[in-house]
């Protein structure tokens, strides 16, 4: 009987053991994974300035598109350190104004002659799909994780053990969720 017992306490141990550090691996897939989308960020955020001088040199006049772009880009630096949601909030409204960017870009056609400008734009476009990858990895291992933690027994101990739910980086809206036309 004290056999059994002992062996029976062995294999809930050693479960134990083996559910935590799948939580553990699963945490640190997120982790990884949220770095991917930092990096891509941040290429991003360095980018925007030099799309701003680009422009500024065509239509200056254009000042309230300028510092509206200028702004957003500020707030999605900020908002880095204040997680994911609000990472997520700031970079569409980054997109947004990227997009407004890209309106008065279309007004210039000596602008859009530009090799520079062209330049931009399309390591703009070559980032926007290496963002958008990022974020659909990202997201995969926050849903492996959730099930993780949401599934029987895990769902039993995780939150005690300090395991919580990854929050998704999603688009705000259904416009935002459709592809951007941008025409040079």
């Amino acid at each position: 009987m004290t056999y059994a017992f002992l062996g029976g306490a062995l294999v809930l141990i050693l479960g134990l053991i083996a559910l935590y550090n799948g939580l553990v691996r699963g945490k640190n897939a997120v982790d990884e994974a949220w770095s991917g989308i930092a990096v891509q960020l941040k290429r991003r955020h360095d980018l925007v300035p030099n799309l701003i001088n680009t422009v500024k040199g065509y239509a200056s006049h254009e000042r309230e598109v300028f510092t509206h772009l200028a702004e957003a880009r500020a707030q999605s630096i900020a908002a880095g350190s204040q997680g994911i949601e609000a990472t997520a909030a700031a970079e569409n409204a980054l997109s947004h104004a990227l997009k407004s960017l890209f309106a008065v870009a279309e007004a210039y056609p000596e602008l859009q002659a530009s090799a520079n400008f062209a330049s931009l734009q399309q390591s703009l476009s070559e980032l926007e799909e290496a963002l958008q990858m990022a974020r659909r990895y990202y997201n995969g291992t926050a849903r492996e994780q959730n099930n993780r933690i949401l599934q029987f027994p895990a769902c039993l101990i995780a939150s005690s053990l300090g395991f919580n739910k990854a929050a998704y980086f999603e688009l705000d809206s259904e416009a935002e969720k459709a592809v951007p036309q941008v025409n040079f």
